[in-house]
């Protein structure tokens, strides 16, 4: 990054940032005027004080009662109106910066789940969390406090600076010339800054991945023995970012000594010079005094101006990582109020020319061209690695194809609008995934309205309402987290009974059948046979049993489709891919 790009860029963020929180813009003329009326009330201490020496005790004829007591009381008036500026400043921010930083925090998640699956996968999960959390909550910190400091602290100092320069212009000049060097410092350590704590960020990213891993693994963790391995690469991601964490500190500290050193220089020279103007009989005690307020006045934003660049460079930083989610276009995008919505009916499926390869990798579909028709059910085989997965992603508008065309009812699938998509296609995949509630929210997903007898029903038409009644509370039943109260099974029958409710006009199947026992394969298959009923269905087949019932087979070799027909015609093409695939499984199962 060059030094001119450095220099820009935390303001650039800023600009970004605003221009994408517009609640952060409001009412902000009336939270300004608030903190200039709490900053001048503390420029009153110093005026009243110089009055009160000059004027009240030490006045011409002698100390005056009734001028101290008006000092005082006036005093303690603006103190008192600053006072109540600075609170109704302060809940003005945090309540503006709370809402601001909701709807940013909202923004993001959804526009992070608005990405590809191939952008999600391309980025760590907890650095994607991260984003929604920890980033999000430094730009809270900086504007609740952060910010409040900033605002009171750039008025303190021109304030003083004012007023120092009515009583003193020399004086004023010798303070502004010890503090010069510091800004020159500020400048040098904002670069430094920036770069640090964006390394911080980052790795606070990397090791709430770790954690989520560890976390998410325990299971394989502990059946492998690898508690070992695991804990130090959990220990490395945590020791970088203490390194990192630790090298932004040391800056700040190197920031924090600095500003120190030139309060310590500027006071003392305050002092010197203030007694020679003073001996020279061109400066009060009370004027004399009052600068040596002010002096404090000027110099505490100036100290504290290391910490609020410290949290300012977070926040940036911070901020900067979740703009630059919200500004990557989405690779799969809604066609939006310019899209189309699947006609009523039955869906037909259309791969023209389609390719596909993974970012970096080689080709995983090359020229699929197949029509399935309308309420058939298609099995997709083939070998591990053979696309057969990928086709069904591409078919649910998970990713787009590399080149191509894939339509649904003869329209193109990147005009169809992602309401009418997700309503009429739905997924089911191999681990249906569920969410930590009971068995009938969990169904809901798919229809909100439904309630607990309609849900019964559902699971009597699926020939499932013995194994409801079997279960500890029935429909209120709790899953556990991602389900995991449940058997594998008996995560793939709910989320069934979710695509069966939601009634579809597509289904897709990464087959359930393939990891469970017996008796609830049975089940599955009963389920399966009403779920697929009069809807165009496509089942990613690993037991071949699936392909035998389906109306046709699509057979994938190497990222090609190189059979398709019915079970009965391609299990007797001899030194077929698909005859080798059914003895395969019929040698196994016996």
């Amino acid at each position: 990054m060059s030094e001119e790009t450095a220099k820009v860029k935390p303001l650039a963020t800023l600009k970004r940032g605003l221009a994408l929180s517009p609640e952060l813009r409001r009412g902000l003329g009336v939270t300004l005027l608030l903190a200039l009326i709490a900053t001048i009330g503390k420029g009153v201490v110093p005026v009243a004080i110089q009055q009160g020496i000059d004027k009240g005790l030490l006045g011409e004829n002698g100390p005056d009662a009734e001028v101290v007591t008006t000092v005082a009381v006036t005093g303690v008036v603006v103190l008192l109106v600053s006072v109540v500026a600075g609170y109704l400043m302060n809940v003005r921010l945090f309540t503006v910066s709370e809402t601001a930083l909701a709807s940013l925090r909202t923004r993001t998640f959804r526009h992070i789940h608005d990405l590809s699956m191939l952008h999600q996968q391309g980025e760590r999960r907890g650095a994607l969390t991260a984003r929604v959390t920890t980033d999000v909550d430094t730009i809270s910190r900086f504007l609740q406090f952060g910010g409040i400091i900033l605002i009171v602290n750039s008025g303190q100092i021109i304030m003083a600076t004012v007023v120092m320069f009515i009583y003193s212009p020399l004086l004023a000049a010798v303070v502004w010339l010890c503090f010069l060097p510091l800004v020159w410092v500020v400048r040098f350590l904002q670069r430094q800054l920036a770069a640090a704590y964006k390394a911080v960020r980052e790795r606070v990213g990397v090791m709430l991945g770790g954690i989520a891993e560890t976390v998410v693994g325990a299971p394989v963790i502990r059946s492998y023995g690898v508690a070992g391995r695991t804990s130090e690469r959990l220990d490395e991601s945590i020791d970088g970012f203490r390194h990192a964490q630790f090298g932004a500190l040391k800056r700040s500290v190197w920031s924090f000594t600095a500003g120190e050193t030139i309060n310590g220089l500027a006071i003392s020279a305050v002092i010197v010079a203030g007694v020679f103007l003073g001996a020279g009989g061109n400066l009060t005690v009370g004027e004399l005094t009052a600068f040596l307020f002010l002096v404090t006045l000027f110099v505490q934003p100036l100290m504290m101006a290391t910490e609020t660049l410290n949290e300012a460079q977070n926040a940036i930083s911070g901020w900067g990582r979740v703009l630059d989610i919200l500004e990557t276009e989405p690779d799969v995008a809604d066609p939006g109020p310019n899209g189309k919505d699947l006609p009523q009916g039955a869906v037909s499926v259309d791969f023209d020319g389609v390719e596909f390869a993974y970012p970096g990798g080689p080709t995983v579909l090359s020229d699929v061209n197949v029509r399935l028709s309308a309420q058939t059910t298609v099995a997709v085989v083939g070998e591990t690695g053979s696309g057969k997965t990928t086709f069904a992603k591409l078919l649910t508008r998970l990713m787009d194809p590399a080149a191509g065309t894939i339509s649904l009812s003869g329209i193109p699938l990147t005009e169809v609008t992602f309401a009418s998509l997700r309503r009429r296609v739905v997924m089911v995949p191999q681990e249906g995934f569920l969410f930590d509630a009971n068995v009938a929210d969990n169904v809901r997903f798919a229809d909100a309205e439904l309630t607990d007898a309609e849900l019964y029903v559902a699971f009597s038409e699926l020939g499932l309402a013995d194994w409801i009644d079997n279960l500890p509370h029935g429909l209120d039943t709790q899953v556990g987290e991602r389900g995991e109260s449940l058997s594998v099974g008996e995560r793939q029958l709910v989320a069934l009974a979710r695509a069966y409710v939601a009634d579809p006009d597509l289904l897709v199947l990464d087959e359930a059948t393939s990891a469970v026992d017996p008796a609830t394969e049975v089940r599955l298959a009963r389920a399966l046979e009403t779920v697929t009923r009069g809807r165009t269905t496509v089942v990613i087949a690993h037991r071949l049993s699936t392909a035998e019932a389906a109306d046709e087979v699509l057979v994938f070799d190497a990222g090609r489709l190189v059979q398709r027909g019915p079970h009965r015609e391609l299990v007797t093409q001899e030194g077929s891919i698909y005859a080798g695939l059914h003895n395969s499984w019929v040698a196994q199962t016996r």
